[in-house]
């Protein structure tokens, strides 16, 4: 009866108003406290979680995605797939998701990627006479690639908790990202051919170069990253920490988003969301070596072998947990709690644990779309001023799109570990 109190508790207390990482804390503490271990230990085993040179990625990732936004490096991405599609029926639903998809492989957030696109872009299909809802909808549910297509924060802080190679898991990403791209492309077109949306004017051939001259430096970002994590020249952090050095120089000195006075306020804002994201990991942390701790994960393993359920069975269950989970808390918090759960019971069911890692990501992208704590709604709502309601009407066809994918990413395994074992071998 301990375990439905404790998560009727967590729940109770985000009904409140509570931040995640409060709630997350102050139950660690409430818990450990009251089975008598000393709290004085509870810091150090956080530090200890933390005290990863593959988590100092997350920081130099969110200051890049930071710069990426203010800088006009996702202008600049955004005008080059327009160059390219944009004269095509539905052709700004197309830019969205192909400059989407790239931008995401340069920040690895989805809220920074939702922000960023959304700020552009939607105003330019307003401009269009596409829908409000459409253009929410699309722009949100691209934006969850932020976490799928590499480099992934999600995938780095998984690799972390469950000791994987994150290179591998960043290749695992790369077909399950293009597939959802793919089917958000084919959607929009059928959408926008049967409401009829105008189409635009393709560029002259001189401004055709001219714009995909001009993004040359956008796109040389993911590039460095992937190309100096995958040609063995430096190491995940050492992408990461690269890739915000060459947003800020892209941002300054190329596309002059920023000005000098910008760069250091910038770089604050960037550590402020970054120590956001922190918080939350270290309280998810704590919350998460309980439950471990406490035996529930024992429970767990016993009641899959008394009931025998089996492999699939058991990814059914837990994608109706995570979808659950993540209508209530942020991303980092569902993947803290649920992976180190469940991390003991996938080699007795025969599950790879990078294929998990996709299906779990996989969620994690629904829960940013699905209310009452869908991040990227709020971004929208705050971009359009448009009524949440409005907001959530629009990314519901995408949802669906996104449960049709879950389920192809759940049981066709080969889509998430083919890529890998090509590379690494299996």
């Amino acid at each position: 009866m301990l375990f439905p109190t404790v998560f009727t508790g967590l729940f109770g207390l985000l009904a409140t108003g509570m931040p995640i990482f409060l709630a997350l804390g102050f139950l660690s503490i409430l818990l450990f406290w009251e089975e008598g271990t000393p709290l004085v230990g509870l810091p150090q085993l956080v530090v200890d979680h933390l005290n990863s040179i593959t988590f100092l990625a997350i920081p130099f990732f969110v200051m890049a995605a930071t710069f990426m936004q203010k800088g006009g490096i996702a202008k600049a991405l955004v005008n080059c797939a327009y160059a390219w599609v944009g004269h095509y029926r539905g052709g700004m639903a197309v830019v969205c998701v192909v400059a989407t998809a790239v931008f995401a492989a340069i920040c690895g957030s989805s809220v920074a990627t939702a922000m960023a696109m959304g700020t552009i872009l939607i105003p330019a299909m307003i401009q269009r006479k596409y829908e409000l809802k459409f253009a929410t909808g699309i722009v949100g549910s691209s934006g969850t690639l932020g976490i799928l297509i590499p480099p992934s924060m999600a995938f780095i802080v998984y690799a972390i908790i469950a000791e994987q190679s994150v290179p591998r898991l960043f290749l695992a990403g790369v077909i399950p990202g293009l597939i959802q791209a793919a089917l958000f492309i084919g959607w929009s077109i059928y959408y926008t051919s049967r409401k009829g949306y105008e189409v635009g004017e393709p560029m002259s051939r001189e401004e055709f170069w001219s714009t995909n001259l001009k993004a040359v430096p956008a796109l040389s970002l993911p590039v460095i990253v992937l190309g100096g994590i995958y040609g063995g020249l430096v190491t995940v952090t050492e992408a990461a920490a690269l890739s915000a050095l060459v947003a800020i120089l892209v941002s300054v000195f190329f596309y002059k988003g920023c000005s000098y006075s910008e760069i250091i306020p910038t770089i604050g804002e960037s550590i402020k969301r970054a120590g956001t994201i922190v918080f939350i990991i270290m309280m998810a942390l704590a919350f998460g070596h309980w439950i471990t701790g406490s035996g529930f994960t024992r429970s767990l393993t016993q009641m899959v072998t008394d009931y025998n359920i089996s492999g699939w069975q058991f990814l059914l269950l837990i994608n109706l947990l995570m979808i659950f989970l993540g209508m209530f808390l942020e991303n980092f918090a569902v993947l803290l709690v649920v992976v180190p759960l469940v991390l003991p019971l996938l080699e007795p069911l025969g599950i790879d644990p990078v294929h998990f890692a996709v299906v779990v990501t996989v969620n994690l992208e629904l829960g940013l779309l699905t209310p009452p704590v869908g991040l990227n709604l709020f971004v929208l709502t705050s971009i359009t001023k448009a009524p949440i309601r409005e907001v959530i009407q629009g990314t519901l066809p995408f949802i669906i799109l996104m449960g049709i994918f879950l389920m192809l990413v759940t049981y066709i395994p080969e889509l998430s570990l083919w890529l890998p074992n090509l590379v690494y071998g299996s």
